[in-house]
Parts: structure tokens; C-alpha cells; sequence
């Protein structure tokens, strides 16, 4: 989907079509409708504190901002720019909307989260013929039914990449964003990946491609001209050859339909840092809130959790983790609340908080 959130917000306020409008605010962001029927919104301008970007639409991206970033530096890019409240459940929402559209046309989806999947077209009827002088016109023609599809159902635009794998597939959806239909061959390699940089192929992070860069090696094309014993020496067997694999196209993982989570979580870093006992009000509603969360996770989705823990991280960022196993698997907030509470009595609380997080593993199907 493109750009998933702040596309979803852009259905609720059509007047900022077109403007530069970052998601990731709280909830003191939130619009505020006018006598006159307009609306003020929050804009970055003058912004403090440590809210992140959670997404950002096309205009704000021009300016620099990006899906991670702090909202203080992103604030400096495009001061200008709306800031929206993050609203999970409008979000949600819109992706079971999508998925179902795909699945109406093409029924075998492996989720990957809550604005992509990938698609198997194999056994789709019309994916294979030929349509006039186009070798690939008929599943160009079933990508564009999926498009048409998801438009109709959420009003929202996605981006498909149509290619013989899903390596492949995760860089074509995004050669032609927004709006994009790409279809990419083996053959297209050499013109449409290869100038790409290395971090582009899913699964090359920050470290891998320094490595790779100290190597001489910063595009596709020049990961695909490296020897494969030569990536094996520097990066190891398993992946050395995988690096070699994924320049060249070749990926052989099946879909997978059918997965089940291994735990369910919810976190939250806070405006400020708090203290324990100074803030204990504020930070009971919280951890009541973060329960509330994953109880409502876990019963939509029919699981309980045997093993409830909590994330805190502190003012100079050390990050601790504190787990207790339950006789019973549970799924109800109250006594998720309750475990994630004896969790908190085992860690000393001295210094101020800037994180806290709720956890639900050892999950087990209600």
C-alpha cells in the first residue's frame, strides 16, 4: 500500500490532499474543528519532544522525512508540514479491507504485515495468457484487477511488482511507487536493478552494506559482477551466497500462508521521561492501556499468552526485560495487567523511564 497510514488519514481529511502531512503525533495533535466548519491542524513547527515519524506522505518525503525518523529532526526538514495522531484501529481497519479485495481475485496471500502481502498469481485464471503483442499482458491485466479492486474497497492506492519470486517482487512494488504496476523479468535485471544501491535488496542492512561499500561494491550490478568465494570470504558460507543469489535474481521461497505468531506485544516512549513514583499515575494508565492493547490483540486474533513480560527502557537508554510464565495462558487485560505488574516489582525503578512495553508469548490458539 502506499503510504499506508498517512493515506488512510488523507480519506479523513481530503483537504490536505497533495500537502506535506507526517503521522506520529499524540493525541493532544489531534485536529480541531472550527465554527466554520474548517479545521486547525498541528503543524512540526516548534515541535519538542521524542515522538518518531510513523509515515509520511509523498510531499512531506520530498522534503526529507522518512518512516522512522525523530519528529524534532523531521520538524527541522519541513516545519511546515500537518502533524496527525497515529489511529492503529483506523489502520487495521483498511488492511483487512485490502487483503480481502486481493483475496477476491487471487485467494493464495502471504500477509507480511499490516500494508503488504505477497501474491501468488500462478493458478490465477488469465495470469498466464498472453494478451496481444504483450507476453506478460495477462497478469498485468489480473494486477490491474487487484489494483481496481483494493481502489474500490478502501479508495486507496497500492503499488503491485509482478516478477518471478518474491526478492524480486519486494523491488519492483516499489520501482514505480506511488500508484505503480511493474512487471520484471530475469531479463530486466541488468536495466531496472542492477544501478540500484545494495540496501534495496531486502535483507542487506546498514552494516551489511558498509561492509559491502568497503569492499568497493555500492549497486546491485556490482554485487552481481563480485565472485561468489569472494562474498563467501568476507560474509561467510550462508550468506555469502545468498548475497550472490539475491544480485542475481534468484529467490526460491515458497509463500506462507499459514503462520503463527510467537508473541504479541505493545510499547510506548513517552513525551517526557517519567518517574516512577513522581509520575506513578500517569504510568499506571499507561501500563493499563498497554495491557488493554494486547488483550485486544490476542482475543481478535484468537490466542492467549502463557508468558506475559514487560520492555522498560530508561533515560540513558538501557533497555530491560522482565518475563513471568503463568500456569494458565491468559487473554483477558486484568490479569495481563496484573502479571506485567509483578514483572515491574522485580526491576529497580531509580532512574527515570522513557520506554514501556507489554508482552504476550508462549502463545497458545484459544
Amino acid at each position: 500500500m502506499d503510504a499506508f497510514y498517512a493515506s488512510v488519514e488523507l480519506l479523513r481529511y481530503p483537504d490536505l490532499a497533495g500537502q506535506p502531512v507526517v503521522i506520529g503525533g499524540g493525541r493532544r495533535h489531534q485536529p480541531t474543528l472550527l465554527a466554520d466548519g474548517t479545521r486547525r491542524y498541528a503543524t512540526l513547527a516548534g515541535y519538542s519532544g521524542r515522538g518518531v515519524a510513523t509515515t509520511a506522505t509523498y510531499a512531506a518525503r520530498s522534503h526529507g522525512v522518512h518512516s522512522g525518523m525523530g519528529l524534532m529532526k523531521a520538524a527541522a526538514l519541513a516545519p511546515q508540514a500537518v502533524l496527525l495522531p497515529v489511529d492503529f484501529e483506523q489502520y487495521r481497519l483498511y488492511s483487512r479491507r485490502f487483503k480481502a479485495a486481493v483475496a477476491e481475485v487471487a485467494p493464495v496471500v502471504e500477509d507480511r504485515g499490516i500494508d503488504e502481502i505477497y501474491i501468488d498469481l500462478t493458478d490465477v485464471p488469465g495470469a498466464q495468457d498472453t494478451l496481444g503483442h504483450d507476453p506478460h499482458g495477462g497478469v498485468r491485466a489480473v494486477a490491474q484487477q487487484i489494483r481496481n479492486n483494493v481502489r474500490s474497497a478502501t479508495g486507496l492506492t497500492c503499488s503491485i511488482g509482478v516478477t518471478p519470486n518474491k526478492l524480486l517482487a519486494k523491488i519492483a512494488s516499489e520501482l514505480d511507487k506511488p500508484d505503480g504496476l511493474t512487471v520484471l523479468t530475469e531479463a530486466d535485471l541488468p536495466a531496472r536493478v542492477w544501478p540500484l544501491p545494495v540496501r534495496r535488496i531486502n535483507g542487506i542492512g546498514p552494516k551489511a552494506a558498509a561492509q559491502l561499500q568497503a569492499l568497493g561494491i555500492r549497486t546491485v550490478g556490482e554485487l552481481a559482477a563480485c565472485e561468489r568465494e569472494r562474498l563467501v570470504q568476507h560474509f561467510g558460507r550462508a550468506y555469502g551466497r545468498w548475497l550472490f543469489d539475491a544480485a542475481h535474481g534468484i529467490d526460491d521461497r515458497p509463500l506462507v500462508t499459514h503462520g503463527e505468531p510467537v508473541s504479541m506485544s505493545r510499547e510506548t516512549t513517552f513525551e517526557r521521561n517519567l518517574h516512577a513514583v513522581r509520575d506513578r499515575a500517569e504510568l499506571t494508565a499507561i501500563l493499563d492501556e498497554l495491557a488493554l492493547q494486547v488483550a485486544t490483540d490476542l482475543q481478535r486474533k484468537g490466542y492467549a499468552g502463557r508468558t506475559i513480560g514487560i520492555k522498560l527502557r530508561f533515560d540513558d537508554f538501557k533497555t530491560v526485560t522482565r518475563d513471568l510464565t503463568l500456569p494458565q495462558p491468559v487473554a483477558d487485560a486484568a490479569a495481563i495487567r496484573h502479571a506485567a505488574g509483578l514483572c515491574l516489582k522485580r526491576v529497580d525503578l531509580g532512574r527515570r523511564l522513557r520506554l514501556l512495553g507489554v508482552r504476550a508469548a508462549s502463545l497458545v490458539r484459544l
